[in-house]
């Protein structure tokens, strides 16, 4: 696997395995002779010859006068002490004849440690592994636990065959009850093996190498339309400049009043957060709620390992804040289950959604932790139901791709997007009419078949998955601007700045099945519309209650009364009808008033 980590590749001396190098065999040192053994002093066998008659002598002995339990506890220490040396020997012989630079399985263990916290590392010295290789870095403000995945961390794997390899999509099972959009099923690895499968080195970073951020202490506005003081007003111009991409940039990325973003910049976050925000390496798992619009959903089915090395951070502003505490109890850690809490202070925008749920933390990530090597942004109102490390497998590893994205589940075309936002007052017309012939002027057209293998304009933009290289970094940073300039609704500028990155360097968004993103969050309402369901509920008049007739009790009879009465009437019963069927076929004989005998018929 190209840039992947080591799959446990044996050196030489390990299991008998060889080494190549140069395309020779490489043989290991000659061991210097060994010097002569001198006869004993003492020896059990009183008289034993030297060489081997003395030892044999010994052996009978022992067998002469040992019971047989004794012989078979002596065969079994004899057997141990034969394996031990074998196993010493061994490992001598790994640690002098592995060629210089070959990956062992420690190295990637070690990989993954330092993944997860930079403070573990290991060194070697001499021909031997140092036995102190492992240091943990103290923090000076916080004594979260991370020595845990150091024992339980599982050992690299081999696949010879990816699990999923023989998986085949199949749509969302058919449901009477629920005919909107539904989960499909997904293919994933267990944490253990996506752990193995991790890329050693960063995803490339096509042409770009270094993306540096724009600060201005006085910033002017220079032409209407040109986004806000937090954007730092890019001109046109630095727009257009900004797509000519080149080895070393530098571009407006928000937080332009300030060196540290977070610090007096706007978005303002305390210096104890911040401190917490830059300690985090490796994976962010991030969500917002702001205006106090969504419910807090707490992660499920994440692994121990994950809880101890991935950062799980929830953005509130000071009126969320406010309102989560006067129904739920933050501890001293300021957490709340897994979420790691941060209370935003000195937003930049009076809209909510620009605060929270598009403009800054969630196309901003990699501003607010610049240390995370992937990050995985969810909105506030969806509930992440499976592991971090497995969704990294499944939508950037196995693909190669360093960003995903889900596409909308229904619309693939930016102009149908822009009449449906129109029609659901999503935001005002005339400005989402703005933007959409401002991007017609520049080129934008219909989706179509002649854009494959981009499958779609339109993305559904609650989930971003994406590894942190200067590329995808310069990528969140333009379309930020565009939301900041434009409308606040991102799924219309999304194409655009993909689009425009494309066309110059060989690097694109993936986009996958709005149903395979429905597998590993679960969404649920926003809190308004939670509170009129449930007020919808209550104003409801109680349903009556059941009426229950009451049954008599059967009287109770003896066995033999029960059954005479019922012979009985069924004999009677009988004999009645055996009597009407008989006399309806013969004649009815009377007598008359005169004594005569009539006959009717």
């Amino acid at each position: 696997m190209n840039g992947g980590a080591s799959l446990g590749l044996r050196t030489s001396g390990s299991y008998g395995s060889l080494q190549h190098s140069n395309g020779l065999l490489a043989s290991p040192a000659p061991s210097p002779p060994l010097a002569a053994r001198k006869p004993a002093k003492l020896s059990l066998g009183g008289g034993g010859g030297p060489g081997r008659g003395g030892e044999r002598l010994l052996f009978a002995r022992i067998y002469m006068f040992a019971s047989r339990r004794q012989r078979m506890l002596l065969l079994l220490l004899v057997a141990v002490a034969v394996v031990l040396c074998f196993l010493f020997s061994s490992l001598v012989s790994k640690d002098e004849v592995a060629a210089p630079g070959t990956e062992t399985m420690l190295g990637f263990s070690d990989h993954v440690l330092s993944f997860v916290n930079p403070g573990w590392t290991s060194s070697f010295s001499g021909n031997g592994l140092n036995t102190t290789s492992l240091a943990k870095k103290q923090s000076d403000i916080s004594n979260e636990k991370v020595q845990g995945p150091l024992w339980t961390f599982p050992p690299a794997i081999a696949l010879e065959h990816h699990p999923c390899e023989n998986f085949s999509f199949s749509p969302p099972p058919v449901d009477r009850k629920r005919t909107g959009p539904r989960p499909c099923p997904v293919c994933y690895v267990p944490v253990e093996q996506a752990l193995a499968l991790m890329p050693r080195a960063p995803t490339a970073s096509p042409i770009l190498q270094s993306l540096n951020y724009l600060s201005e202490d006085h910033l002017v506005l220079k032409e209407s339309g040109s986004g806000s003081l937090f954007g730092g007003y890019p001109s046109l111009e630095q727009r257009d400049m900004s797509y000519d991409i080149k080895d070393s940039m530098t571009v407006h990325c928000g937080f332009v009043r300030g060196k540290i973003p977070g610090l007096n910049t706007g978005f303002d976050v305390d210096e104890a957060d911040l401190y917490e925000m830059r300690k985090c390496h490796g994976t962010v798992v991030a969500s917002a709620i702001f205006g106090n619009y969504d419910i807090m959903q707490q992660p499920e089915n994440i692994s121990e390992f994950s809880k101890d090395t991935v950062c799980f951070f929830m953005f509130l502003d000071e009126e969320t804040e406010a309102a989560i505490k006067n129904t739920t109890t933050v501890d001293n850690m300021k957490r709340i289950g897994l979420w790691r809490v941060i209370v935003v202070h000195n937003l930049p925008y009076s809209d909510a959604r620009r605060n929270g749920k598009v403009h800054v933390p969630k196309l901003l990530l990699h501003r607010l932790f610049p240390n995370v090597r992937y990050s995985l942004w969810i909105d506030g109102k969806l509930k992440l139901v499976k592991d971090p490390y497995q969704l990294l497998e499944r939508f950037l590893w196995r693909k190669n791709v360093s960003f995903a994205i889900s596409r909308h589940y229904r619309r693939f075309d930016v102009f149908e997007e822009a009449e449906a936002n129109k029609a659901g007052g999503k935001y005002d017309n005339a400005s989402i009419d703005n933007q959409i012939e401002f991007y017609k002027k520049e080129g934008l057209t219909h989706y179509s078949s002649a854009k494959l293998p981009i499958t779609s304009d339109v993305p559904e933009g609650c989930v971003i998955i994406r590894e942190n290289i200067p590329i995808t970094n310069l990528f969140t940073c333009l379309w930020f601007n565009e939301v900041d300039r434009f409308t606040s609704r991102d799924q219309l500028s999304f194409s655009t700045v993909r689009d425009k990155i494309r066309s110059r360097v060989n690097w694109t968004a993936d986009m996958f099945l709005d149903c395979e993103r429905r597998d590993f969050v679960v969404q649920a309402y926003h809190r308004e519309l939670m509170e009129q369901k449930l007020a919808a509920l209550r104003s409801q008049p109680p349903p009556p209650p059941a009426v229950v007739r009451a049954q008599q009790p059967r009287k109770m009879l003896p066995d033999n009364a029960a059954k005479e009465p019922v012979r009985a009437s069924a004999t009677k019963k009988s004999t009645g009808k055996r009597s009407r069927k008989s006399s309806s076929k013969q004649p009815h004989r009377t007598k008359a008033a005169s004594g005569k005998e009539t006959v009717r018929l």
